[in-house]
């Protein structure tokens, strides 16, 4: 069991993100989706991350199907909101005013067959609405009983700063990988000296480090890999021989390479939360193993020879998207 930084909920050592089931990465099974979903809590992952935006609120809709199903104190329900798409899923910029805060969470409760969310974010900081006035307009949501918790995603070190010191967040989400390592330098710092706790997404680098990926795989239709920089030829290769190299120390262990991968973002400490994902069931039965996998200091040291910060070949996102983040601005 792990806490969402100091004063956040209790949660499971990984948790699961809905991403993969709600399309993010090509078409999906809605049954294998809700399967999977079943199967992710199933197996003692608490928290569940998801957004307004994945498909259209599909996702909001199917985890409702979910919840219905157990105690609603049972699962620790993260939301992201902000993300402007068009009917074509053509993602738009982002509204973080406080008008569109509290509407976006009056849709998403309905969604979701709930009367509170444990997790309200925004999912990327508006570089045009103050954070302040997003983090107090979610507060009186907070006050009103409709959230529990505050967080922030992708938000640089200024950005969580200004945003806990208008209100306690209780995380931050970030990728962190093998492969992502950039909060390391600044982010991270700055989240363990306000008692902020992060909860970590793209663990395996959207299947890059699971082990099973291959560079000559196609990619299905509306699969956000597909125009991702560490995909493309000539980086995808690079790539996936640092994966090769992960691989004789996952065997001597008995584990797979995605479990490896898994249980070093864990290890990072106690105030990180690795989110998994899949979109099937047998996937999530593969991360959730990585839950209980403790790694040894000639582990890490293995790890890290093989798989050195900064190793990448390409950027997470294209140079606009890069361009956007406050979590790459470095400040």
């Amino acid at each position: 069991m792990k806490r969402l930084g100091q004063g956040g909920p209790g949660v499971s050592v990984l948790g699961f993100g809905c991403a993969g089931t709600a399309g993010t990465y090509g078409p999906v099974d809605r049954s294998e989706s809700l399967a999977t979903v079943v199967a992710a809590l199933d197996a003692g992952m608490t928290l569940v991350d998801t957004a307004d935006f994945y498909g259209m609120g599909r996702s909001e809709l199917m985890l409702a199907e979910v919840l219905r199903t157990r105690p609603r104190e049972d699962v620790v329900l993260s939301v992201k909101f902000g993300a402007q798409r068009d009917p074509r899923g053509a993602f738009l910029g982002h509204d973080l005013s406080p008008a569109a805060a509290k509407t976006a969470l009056a849709y998403t409760l309905t969604r979701l067959g709930t009367d509170y969310v444990d997790v309200y974010r925004p999912s990327r900081p508006d570089h045009v609405v103050p954070i302040e006035e997003t983090i107090g307009a979610i507060g009186d949501l907070v006050d009103a009983g409709y959230v529990r918790h505050i967080a922030l995603s992708e938000a640089g070190p200024e950005t969580i700063r200004r945003a806990h010191a208008e209100r306690p967040l209780c995380d931050v989400q970030l990728e962190y990988s093998l492969l992502s390592r950039g909060i390391e330098e600044a982010i991270l710092p700055v989240c363990r000296e306000l008692g902020i706790g992060v909860t970590a997404y793209g663990v395996l680098s959207r299947g890059l480090l699971s082990g099973h990926w291959s560079p000559d795989r196609s990619f299905g239709r509306g699969d956000l890999r597909a125009n991702l920089p560490r995909f493309q030829e000539g980086n995808v290769e690079r790539n996936l021989e640092l994966v090769e190299r992960l691989r004789p120390i996952a065997e001597a262990r008995g584990v797979t390479v995605a479990q490896l991968a898994i249980a070093w973002v864990a290890s990072r400490g106690d105030d990180i939360v690795a989110l998994v994902g899949g979109r099937r069931p047998d996937q999530v039965a593969e991360a959730a193993a990585a839950g209980t996998l403790a790694l040894t200091a000639d582990d890490l040291a293995a790890i890290e020879a093989a798989v050195p910060a900064g190793a990448a070949s390409g950027e997470r996102y294209g140079p606009q998207q890069m361009a956007s983040l406050d979590s790459e601005r470095g400040s």
